[in-house]
């Protein structure tokens, strides 16, 4: 299942009788079947996550492997005191900040339509380094900065990129109107809610 900004969930199919249905799902690479826990390809070059079975992720466990191109999303997460992020100049407060190998820095906010992208000045986010050291250790493409300041909320995390896409499918999926509706906040509070830091 390839997954953007858009979607990190399961492939909805509706059946001959107009019920939907569970799609199982494969490996992106080569079809195999996946279990619900596995592992996580980065294509660089479409930005979107792909689902690898045990045997094709090995394949990109070293850097340079597929030239690049793919990259295996790493798993942990570490929770962070909180980050000073006022000199990234991004006026959102649900957010996810993703290092790039050519040292520029991305923040990404989710929306009704999607990720919203905007990029952070190199210095402020030196600046956010120099105050979370931890922050030097995110590694470029597939992990981010994850930030929720949204109604006196105080989340910031090291998280694996595919973490960042699937809260932005849930402000997706639970948006409603011109606002947002009651659903989406709640929904985001419950996704923050149950991360859980892993080495």
């Amino acid at each position: 299942m390839t997954v953007d900004g858009g979607a990190l969930a399961r492939v909805i199919r509706s059946s001959a009788d107009g019920t939907a249905t569970a799609e199982a799902e494969v490996c992106d690479l080569c079809a195999a079947p996946v279990p619900d826990e596995h592992a996580h390809l980065y294509d660089t070059g479409q930005q979107e996550v792909q689902c690898a079975c045990g045997p094709c992720s090995v394949l990109f466990a070293e850097d340079g492997a597929g030239e690049g191109r793919y990259r295996l999303v790493p798993r942990r997460r570490i929770r962070l005191p909180r980050v000073d992020t006022e000199a990234l100049g991004v006026p959102v407060g649900l957010v996810f900040f993703v290092p790039h190998d050519d040292g520029t820095v991305t923040a990404q906010g989710p929306s009704p339509a999607g990720a919203m992208r905007w990029e952070v000045d190199t210095a402020g986010w030196q600046q956010a380094v120099a105050g979370c050291p931890a922050l030097a250790s995110v590694e470029p493409e597939v992990e981010a900065l994850l930030v929720n300041t949204v109604r006196g909320l105080d989340h910031h995390w090291i998280a694996p990129i595919d973490d960042c896409f699937r809260m932005v499918a849930v402000v997706r999926r639970e948006w409603q109107g011109l606002s947002g509706g009651g659903r989406v906040w709640p929904a985001v509070e419950r996704f923050f809610a149950d991360l859980t830091e892993r080495p």
